[in-house]
């Protein structure tokens, strides 16, 4: 009887469906598909040569018990997540609210130089003449005509450094898509919501904020997460340019650099699979958690 009903919905609006279609291939084809084979090969032993032989958890095991390479990357990647994860995602926020408030044409300007870090590409190779490790590092040049130190430190090369170095530059480039859409998301609020929010009591601009604002803001609000997690879990680019590959005694060895190792150069992919299911296990949970936050705001 359900079956029916639900044949019967697609009959009557095969058009849209139709319309629907080519996207949804596309997705299927390009997204859902390869997510379910990596998943299946997770559990064989292949190496693109030969076809692959199943090998059941053994890859898992490996992971967790056997490659200690992996336990830094995946404390790497927690310890980076969890700092500029949430730091970049209220930053982004925070400084859409306050250029909402401007004037248009200082609006625009101001969106343009926070945003241009994002937009520049790899830009973030700069940094790599502020951290040189010589004299003529423009952090060393200064802290040495200064006489705070003696002689050039080896910014991205001693593994002290490494890390916080990585997050201070990712944290520079978090804002991105999530700040636009932000930005977007208060342009487009509803004024009245603020004068009924009056009437009822609201006395404040922290008030308008969380009972009004943030509320009205959810999809936004979701799809900056969304994206803030990814990146954050996703870091490879930033740490491979300013720390090498592999970086010193894997101070800057993240679970996507691990991925890269024995997908693109050892060419393990039943491993480089196990370790690509694992990073999407931490990000769909870290995102059905930051889901389950969201609804509670303005509660």
């Amino acid at each position: 009887m359900r079956l029916n009903h639900k044949l019967a919905e697609v009959r009557r609006n095969r058009t849209l469906y139709a319309m629907i279609a080519p996207y949804f291939l596309i997705f299927f084809t390009f997204t859902v598909l390869p997510v379910v084979l990596s998943l299946i090969i997770s559990f064989t032993n292949f190496n693109m040569l030969e076809l692959p032989k199943w090998v059941g958890w053994q890859n898992y095991a490996r992971l967790f018990v056997q490659d200690d390479v992996f336990l830094i990357a995946l404390k790497n990647t927690l310890m980076f997540a969890v700092i500029t994860g949430p730091v970049s995602y209220i930053a982004c926020f925070v400084l859409a609210w306050i250029i909402n408030e401007l004037s248009p044409k200082v609006r625009t300007f101001a969106t343009l130089v926070f945003y241009a870090p994002a937009l520049s590409g790899n830009a973030f190779i700069v940094w790599t003449l502020l951290f040189s490790g010589d004299a003529y590092g423009y952090i060393n040049a200064f802290l040495m005509k200064w006489r705070i130190i003696l002689e050039p430190i080896l910014w991205l090369k001693d593994t002290k450094y490494i890390m916080p170095i990585i997050i201070i530059v990712q944290l520079w480039l978090s804002l991105g898509t999530s700040f636009l859409a932000f930005i977007a998301g208060l342009q487009g609020m509803d004024k009245s919501l603020y004068e009924a929010g009056a009437i009822d009591g609201v006395k404040n601009r922290w008030q308008e904020l969380w009972y009004i604002t943030l509320p009205s803001m959810r999809p936004q609000l979701l799809f900056g997460a969304v994206i803030q997690i990814t990146s954050s879990f996703a870091v490879a680019e930033v740490a491979t340019t300013l720390a090498g590959f592999p970086s010193v005694q894997y101070a800057g060895h993240t679970i996507v650099t691990h991925l890269m190792d024995f997908g693109s150069l050892r060419y393990e992919m039943g491993y480089a699979s196990s370790i690509g299911t694992v990073l999407f296990g931490i990000m769909l949970g870290s995102n059905l958690i930051v889901q389950k936050l969201l609804r509670k705001v303005g509660d």
